[in-house]
């Protein structure tokens, strides 16, 4: 029997009593784990109805189907096999039980995904994709992963990867037949593709963060002066009661943060603290973060209630964003409209309803604007980011220095920078960061 130890397992899924749960394995002592527990090997592919038995006590434990895939013709690479159980907790618990009898051990993050890509079946782009698609959250981010899974980034950057060979290859020629007839426009030349590569890069870089927006959430942020009626609108817009209502001033002290789903895209949506001079220490830290997120959110919400003077600081923030949403809250209600604020307003009523629609629309337009999809395949992460950044680094000095030693060098560290995204350059230093994102199972 081949080394068991070898062999991985983990839970892809189950749903309770009346559901399946499908328990996956892959490594080399797979045929020797499903002939102790399923009897003979299925044939390769084809969904076979077994008996699974204890490896030690031989007691059946559960009538499953069985599939087996052979290496190389599998997800990882290796030998591969799933065991489709009754959802029960008891058959799951005890057949793992015996997997455990067999030498198998649980599967750590993203293990299997991991060994796919060290047997090739995948590169390192392809990888996260299919964790961030089994983490979407909206069709938007679905299509975004299955397009990165499809492959359109690797090509990209594949394509770059190679030109920047090319030029590594003619000035490591250049430098060892540097007294032979070299064409004295090589040089130039080098320079001006290394220059063409920058400005290829530069603009795949400016996108104004669409990919890792439609990935991680958009911003959403609403700032206003204390019982302008934040907390209220986060209800309403969330349908939910996240936010503690109530008419004392300084109610919300932290940020409130709620997932929410607009124009397909999702979104991260803060209520903070009322902007306000305070001495008391908690609420002041409140404040603080509330300018903080203010600050950084892709979509600012400045509130002013009807009646209400707008308070500075609100004005202040608004002022700094000029596509910033200005919502006038409490129209239902007698007083001043808030002729000091300048701008298109959209006046609300939580009670009433109104505005409510007019103010959904024009935060999906936004969203829209932020996370369209182009055809161009875009940036899912920061990691790209910065492998990026310094590939264009080595290039522009590349394009900048005379020494040809010096400019091999600079060509070679951004083909190590442009490989480290698919995994084709040295990236063992990263690999423990990109899987530790997985879920167990995949």
């Amino acid at each position: 029997m081949q080394d068991l130890c070898d062999t991985i397992f983990a839970k892809a899924s189950g749903a309770g009593q009346a559901a399946i749960t499908v328990l996956r394995l892959s490594g080399a002592g797979t045929r020797g784990v499903l002939q102790s527990v399923a009897g003979r090997l299925p044939e390769p592919r084809v969904a076979s109805l077994r008996h699974l038995r204890h490896a030690k006590t031989r007691e059946v434990l559960d009538q499953a189907l069985v599939l087996f895939f052979p290496g190389p013709r599998s997800f990882t690479g290796e030998d591969a096999a799933e065991l489709h159980l009754h959802g029960g907790l008891a058959v799951a618990s005890d057949v793992i039980e015996s997997l455990l009898a067999c030498g198998c051990r649980p599967a750590e993050r993203g293990e299997f995904t991991r060994r796919a890509f060290l047997h090739g079946k995948l590169d390192l782009l392809q990888a996260e994709a299919i964790a961030d698609l089994a983490t979407a959250e909206t069709s938007a981010q679905r299509r975004q992963a299955l397009r990165q899974a499809d492959g359109a980034l690797t090509r990209l950057y594949d394509d770059w990867t190679r030109r920047v060979l090319r030029l590594l290859a003619h000035q490591e020629a250049a430098i060892e037949f540097e007294l032979d007839d070299i064409p004295t426009t090589a040089a130039d030349d080098a320079r001006r593709e290394a220059l063409a590569l920058v400005t290829e890069i530069s603009a795949h870089l400016a996108d104004n963060g669409r990919g890792e927006r439609l990935r991680n959430g958009i911003s959403l942020v609403i700032v206003g002066a204390p019982n302008a009626g934040k907390s209220s609108l986060l209800n309403a817009l969330t349908a939910t009661d996240a936010a503690i209502v109530s008419a004392i001033p300084g109610t919300t002290r932290d940020v409130v943060e709620c997932r929410i789903q607009l124009a397909g895209v999702p979104v991260v949506l803060a209520d903070t603290a009322g902007l306000r001079e305070t001495h008391d220490e908690i609420e002041h830290e409140g404040v603080r973060r509330a300018l903080r997120r203010a600050e950084s959110a892709d979509i600012l919400i400045a509130v002013f209630a009807t009646g209400v003077e707008p308070d500075q600081a609100t004005l202040r923030l608004a002022e700094t964003r000029p596509d910033a949403l200005i919502v006038v809250t409490k129209c239902d209600q007698a007083g001043v409209a808030n002729p000091a604020v300048e701008g298109a307003l959209i006046r609300t009523s939580i009670r009433t309803g109104v505005g409510l629609a007019e103010l959904k629309a024009a935060l999906e337009a936004q969203v829209e604007r932020r996370a369209a999809l182009s055809d161009a395949p875009v940036l899912t992460r920061a990691r790209h980011r910065a492998a990026l950044e310094m590939a264009k680094r080595h290039l522009e000095t590349a394009a900048n220095i005379a020494r040809s030693e010096l400019v091999a060098e600079e060509f070679r560290a951004a083909e190590l920078a442009l490989g480290g995204l698919t995994g084709r350059g040295g990236v063992e230093a990263i690999l423990d960061i990109v899987f530790n994102d997985f879920c167990i199972g995949k």
